[in-house]
């Protein structure tokens, strides 16, 4: 007996959400590289829709994630309201340069340091903890916020891809702390971008919140994956997923006519 098209409609939603929840849990980032695709090429949706729906997604799969990070200990709080300041207030600015800003040499600028990243993630280093919270640490905080924010409101691209490496690298936080600490931040911020969609009309709620139950568990067991993984293992699958983000940026440049 062969499935019915609605049923084949939901099993892509399913297994689409559970992808996605699982890449959220295991890389502290919002699912939205996996999501994306999945609506506009799995399900038909349009490219505005699916990241608007996508969006939508992530509220639960990352609650889910934050939850298991909270249990196992690794989310910095200090860190994570003042990045999320700075990626609230980008994801604002970030839709409204969209317009005026030239965006292909913004996403060249952005290839090349998913690059640099990715490489410098290859080697092996050791992560010593992050200072002590300061005024300057706050403003660099607020600043990488900021940035993360609007890279993704310019691009579409999930601000745990920025976050995690740069609180890896410059802030010297262990890479679990750091992604526990992503997903507190992406929750903020999916919900500022989720409100601002839906007034726009650019939201399929039922099929987000479909997509994001399908996830939950996923984000879970991901997120005890990651408590448990090898920091340099970890940076290795990390830095695998940048090369991932840069070979879709790398497709979309001949997209943009500016």
């Amino acid at each position: 007996m062969t499935a019915s098209p609605r049923q084949t409609h939901l099993i892509k939603v399913l297994l689409a959400g559970a992808a996605a929840g699982l890449m959220s849990g295991v890389f502290g980032v919002g699912g939205g590289l996996l999501l994306v695709p999945a609506l506009i090429y799995a399900l038909g949706y349009d490219q505005r829709l699916a990241h608007g729906t996508s969006l939508a997604a992530i509220l639960p799969i990352a609650f889910a994630s934050l939850m298991t990070y909270i249990g196992t200990g690794n989310v910095d709080w200090a860190v994570a309201i003042w990045i999320a300041v700075g990626a609230i207030a980008g994801a604002v600015v970030g839709t409204k340069l969209l317009k005026v800003l030239p965006v292909k040499v913004i996403a060249i600028a952005f290839i090349v340091m998913l690059v640099v990243t990715a490489a410098r993630l290859l080697m092996s280093f050791e992560a010593l903890g992050r200072e002590d919270l300061s005024l300057v640490l706050v403003i660099q905080l607020v600043i990488l916020g900021l940035v993360s924010g609007t890279l993704a409101g310019l691009l579409g691209v999930g601000g745990g891809v920025i976050m995690v490496p740069v609180m890896i690298l410059i802030f010297q936080m262990p890479p679990v702390i750091a992604k526990g600490t992503s997903v507190a931040v992406i929750i903020p911020t999916a919900l500022m971008g989720t409100w601002r969609n839906r007034r726009n009309d650019n939201t399929d709620i039922k099929a987000g919140l479909t997509l994001g139950l399908a996830g939950m568990l996923a984000a879970v067991a991901g997120g005890l994956i990651a408590s448990t993984m090898d920091p340099n293992l970890s940076n290795l699958l990390f830095a695998i997923l940048l090369f991932f983000v840069i070979i879709r940026q790398v497709s979309g440049l001949r997209k943009i006519d500016h």
